[in-house]
């Protein structure tokens, strides 16, 4: 069984998105502790419309100046011993900025599809690049800022045009519809690996784009009802290493995960760290199944999802923990 543990690297875009130490270095040092200690490599998604925020607005601002040089020091660290930087857009970054002493964050247009087509094709263009100028040319994988890929249209143009051919978005069952967030994956192919053309739920064998989706879990209302409690009474163990707010989502589909059985992602977040080696043995369940895509946010991580994690690799040594680069590319 493969094992891809990948990570959405970024702050948070609720009215605080949070400081960079805590959200985004910190935890991943944290992370990596871990990973050197078992010699995993991960697959960091980084949020690259924040570098070139950070870029530009640096020069205007010196005190976003040790936040610059600290960021790309440690992807550069990460790529540099073995660890994945693949494309991550979220492109509110487009309307967002620095006011002299916090980021602020508009999420009008939190959705890509909400661009024209030449905006987005611009949009991949330099959002890929600042990336390939950091760590070379090694990047093709992308993910969908709040997995907001729909519709797919013109961004297949895009990605298309810029090499970008496999896609880490889609999970099984997910789907939510808020101010902020539209995606429905509830059409998603049951497989583990597809190619597709047009439409990420349309397999097509004979496709540009292959799908290698974030594997999903089934989870209850209680489960829900427990995470809730887990942040509110759970003490510092359960206390995410992030100082930032989430954008919110609805007020409906907070009620839906609350009253009825849904979808979520296998992930190392906080609470949901609980349910991975349960998700990690329904997924086994199925012979056919062999890339298991975990999922998860330095920022959301906690000291008990650490440990839930390290147990999880404890528990499976005998898995194949790989990356984008080292299954796709390097294996080639």
């Amino acid at each position: 069984m493969n094992i891809f543990l990948t990570l959405d690297y970024e702050l948070f875009f609720g009215k605080n998105s949070g400081t960079q130490d805590k959200s985004i270095i910190y935890p991943t040092n944290r992370l990596l502790e871990i990973l050197n200690k078992y010699d995993i490599k991960a697959s960091f998604f980084v949020d690259s419309g924040y570098l070139i925020k950070l870029n530009e607005y640096k020069k205007k601002h010196k005190v976003l100046d040790e936040d610059y040089r600290k960021i790309i020091e440690q992807i550069k660290y990460l790529s540099d011993n073995g660890h994945d930087i693949q494309l991550h857009i979220h492109p509110h970054w487009e309307d967002s900025y620095f006011d002299g002493s916090k980021w602020v964050i508009d999420t009008t247009r939190y959705k890509i599809h909400e661009f024209s087509e030449v905006e987005i094709d611009d949009i991949v263009y330099r959002y890929k690049k600042v990336l390939t100028d950091i760590v070379g040319d090694k990047v093709f994988t992308f993910r969908a800022g709040g997995w907001c890929m729909q519709p797919f249209d013109k961004l297949e143009t895009a990605l298309k045009k810029h090499n970008i051919w496999l896609d880490s978005t889609v999970f099984e069952g997910g789907k939510n519809d808020s101010a902020t967030h539209y995606f429905d994956f509830t059409n998603a192919p049951k497989k583990d690996l597809w190619r597709f053309e047009a439409d990420p739920l349309v397999e097509d064998k004979e496709g540009f784009f292959t799908e290698i989706p974030i594997s999903s879990h089934r989870v209850s209302p209680l489960f829900f009802w427990k995470l809730a409690f887990a942040k509110k009474l759970g003490g510092d163990r359960h206390k995410t290493f992030g100082d930032g707010e989430a954008a919110g989502g609805s007020k409906w589909d907070k009620i839906r995960m609350l009253t009825q059985w849904t979808n979520s992602v296998a992930s190392i977040d906080g609470y949901k760290a609980s349910y991975l080696q349960n998700a990690f043995d329904q997924f086994g369940k199925n012979k056919d199944n062999k890339n298991f895509v975990i999922i998860g946010h330095p920022k959301a991580m906690s000291e008990y999802s650490l440990n839930k994690l390290e147990e999880f690799i404890a528990n499976n040594k005998e898995a194949n923990f790989t990356t984008y680069k080292k299954y796709f590319m390097d294996g080639k």
